[in-house]
């Protein structure tokens, strides 16, 4: 990854989640731009939020769409709000939510021959997936490997998430691109 923040900007971004989500629900200051030139930059972002280790949302772009601080503030906005797997994050959640926010390096092309090539070439814990086919998509951010570690299972679990059937990626030469990710999490 070219740019690296560091644990200080990770932890305004997280800061900056809470505010946002906080004014959300009980109003307050709005959020206002950082100092920072590093959160000025230009970055994809993603925010995921979770309940007791559960997701509960989780809203990012593969491609920047303006500064980090804004991308972060507007997905944490729909993680909570508009994702379509969850119903809106209610005020009473806000305090129970764990925050993760994700800044992604350029996605680059996944070159393979055949799916044994694809298994070897992917990195458990290090990449990002993003497999597509046509006009279906999907991805999965490099901490989902925490939960479908092996990558058979982390393959069909992606294909499904794009609508695709769980052996698409053996049964045809799908387009796959990786990326990493800097995380900063929420103390526990």
């Amino acid at each position: 990854m070219s740019l690296q923040l560091s644990g200080e900007q990770g932890r305004l971004l997280l800061a900056l989640v809470r505010k946002t989500l906080k004014h959300q629900f009980v109003g307050g200051d709005t959020t206002t731009k950082p100092d920072d030139p590093a959160l000025l930059s230009s970055a994809a972002t993603f925010v995921t939020l979770k309940i007791s280790g559960n997701l509960r949302g989780c809203i990012g772009n593969l491609e920047p769409v303006g500064p980090i601080w804004e991308g972060i503030r507007d997905n944490a906005i729909n993680a909570a709000l508009n994702d379509p797997r969850f119903p809106a994050l209610k005020p009473e959640e806000l305090d129970k939510v764990h925050v993760d926010i994700s800044i992604l390096s350029s996605p680059q092309p996944l070159t393979y021959s055949d799916p044994e090539e694809l298994l070897k070439k992917l990195r458990p814990g290090i990449d990002g997936v993003i497999v597509g086919d046509g006009r279906r998509s999907a991805t999965f951010l490099p901490q989902v490997w925490q939960q479908l570690s092996d990558p058979q299972q982390f393959l069909g679990h992606l294909c499904r998430k794009a609508g695709l059937s769980e052996r698409a990626w053996r049964e045809k030469k799908l387009e796959i691109q990786i990326y990493q990710v800097q995380c900063f999490a929420e103390e526990d």
